[in-house]
């Protein structure tokens, strides 16, 4: 690991995927990503004609990294189309480290807007999402 790496984590992995409303792909949604770990930081992209979209992963240098303190950021992406607003994504994210989301997989997803929204915990972050992925959840723990 260089100098340059010092204190850098993964506030929200690059993700692509496709979205879909009742089925038919949601050409030219706008995607809008927020992820917070400090600070807001907001970036935004569209869909193509097929619904495919892609968003690069988002890092940052931060010297509380190198501190005994818990990571935690919180994502949001919310999807515009058709006069619309869907929240697709919620979470936060709890492991540094780009892949968390889907265990070190890419995280690919598919989008399915009239969907209802899910919870899904993985490596300890709970998200709440109108996607699918190639993940295998937390293990549910037995309460005594």
């Amino acid at each position: 690991m260089g100098l340059s790496d010092t204190g850098k984590v993964c506030l929200f992995s690059k993700m692509s995927g496709v979205i879909k409303l009742n089925g038919k792909p949601a050409a030219n949604a706008r995607l809008v990503r927020t992820v917070n770990h400090n600070k807001d930081i907001t970036d935004e992209t569209t869909s193509d004609e097929n619904g495919y979209f892609e968003f690069d992963a988002k890092f940052t240098h931060s010297l509380t990294s190198m501190l005994p303190q818990e990571f935690a950021a919180s994502q949001k992406i919310n999807v515009h189309y058709d006069g619309k607003t869907y929240e697709m994504w919620s979470g936060v994210k709890r492991v540094p480290e780009e892949n968390s989301e889907s265990r070190g997989k890419p995280l690919v997803v598919e989008c399915e807007l009239s969907s209802e929204e899910k919870l899904i915990k993985v490596n300890r972050s709970p998200i709440f999402s109108l996607c699918t992925w190639d993940v295998e959840p937390d293990k549910k723990r037995k309460v005594f």
